[in-house]
């Protein structure tokens, strides 16, 4: 089922005065509610609004043929940043700040603002204080790091709440295949070893083509829609209970920054393809079965093939720790930590010392019996 046209509020900079005191509300992660810092005011979130668009997908055909057509984009000012590419709308009416990734300064965009709209959102379930608990953790469990950078850390700037952008891809697919199925038998043969005859099994692989046809449907391929934070954290971040997934509603996003795709669908889908494809190829060996497996071509159609544009929640910082900068994201679901870790030159130095004291002990001993 695809979603009517029904457009959504043109302003992305919603702002949800107090009902008390008239200051910004912010999301509460965790608590499904909006909180003045002002007042201490606890406001529900609401029910489905004008922006409501539920999480059904969009035709992705459709959408790659005539985006604008489908009703499902939108014009958004935006935050640029000149550092890393990042494109951001900040929370409530902010219009200038720094970029959460880099934190750079950032400048208003001025290229094309029309993209599709976001259809879901998880909300943050961590707070800030507990996504820093997680960090420190984390850099405590860390080998050589500097002694003083866990107590910097949980002491320094603030974390940036930030949702990142991702794409969701569904597809049926029916795979043709060639290929050929191994079957290691063994042969028996003499060898000289040492100056002595000695019999060995010898594995060899008897090959037999085969064909025949798989199957799959695809359910939220999740491919990262960003360029600003590297791919070697934000892979590392999942698992992401998409189940809890809610249909996008700007109060989820109070008081927290959002980040605008800057992966074009067709890229994106390109990259879930080939997802997509590694997977088909596991099924394939396991259908062709056999002891080993040769593939010699797979012919895949794809059908029902459906999108969704959704926003996923990260807590992040960038350190500087003596003249160095390093940056940390933490799952604002699950308090899972990825980053880069700064090293500890005389830790490194005292384990080497200490590993060739060791090995000059063990050394003095075989020689001494």
């Amino acid at each position: 089922m695809h979603s009517s046209d029904t457009e959504a509020p043109q302003d992305p900079q919603h702002r949800f005065p107090c009902d008390a005191c008239g200051a910004d509300l912010r999301f509460a992660p965790g608590g499904g509610a909006l909180i003045c810092d002002h007042c201490g005011n606890r406001q529900d979130i609401a029910g489905p609004g004008p922006w409501d668009n539920t999480l059904s997908e969009l035709d992705l055909a459709a959408a790659l043929a005539a985006p604008r057509e489908t009703g499902e984009t939108e014009e958004k000012p935006l935050l640029s940043c000149p550092s890393c590419g990042a494109e951001v709308a900040l929370a409530g009416e902010a219009h200038a700040g720094e970029c959460p990734f880099c934190a750079t300064p950032m400048v208003t965009c001025t290229g094309d603002r029309r993209r599709f709209k976001p259809r879901g959102v998880l909300p943050f379930a961590l707070d800030e204080q507990t996504a820093r608990a997680a960090m420190a953790e984390w850099l405590g469990q860390l080998w050589f790091a500097p002694s003083g950078l866990k107590d910097y850390a949980r002491k320094g700037r603030r974390l940036n709440g930030i949702y990142v952008p991702y794409w969701t891809f569904d597809a049926a697919t029916r795979s043709a295949y060639r290929g050929e199925r191994g079957t290691v038998y063994y042969v028996t043969r003499t060898v000289m070893r040492d100056g002595k005859r000695q019999t060995i099994r010898v594995p060899k692989v008897r090959w037999r083509s085969v064909s025949g046809r798989v199957a799959r449907a695809f359910d939220d391929v999740l491919v990262l829609a960003s360029h600003a934070l590297p791919k070697r954290y934000t892979d590392a971040l999942p698992p992401w209970d998409l189940a809890a997934l809610e249909p996008y509603n700007p109060e989820y996003l109070a008081g927290f920054a959002a980040e605008a795709y800057t992966v074009p669908l067709e890229q994106g889908y390109t990259e879930a393809r080939a997802h997509m494809d590694e997977v088909i190829a596991r099924d394939v060996k396991f259908d062709i079965g056999g002891d080993r497996q040769r593939i010699h071509g797979i012919e895949t159609e794809v059908s029902d093939a459906s999108f969704k544009h959704i926003l996923l929640p990260v807590w992040m910082a960038a350190y500087k720790y003596r003249d160095a900068s390093y940056r940390f994201v933490v799952n604002g679901r699950t308090g899972r930590v990825q980053g880069e870790r700064p090293w500890s030159a005389w830790k490194i130095g005292f384990a080497i010392l200490i590993g060739l004291l060791v090995a000059g002990a063990i050394g003095f001993v075989a020689a001494t019996q």
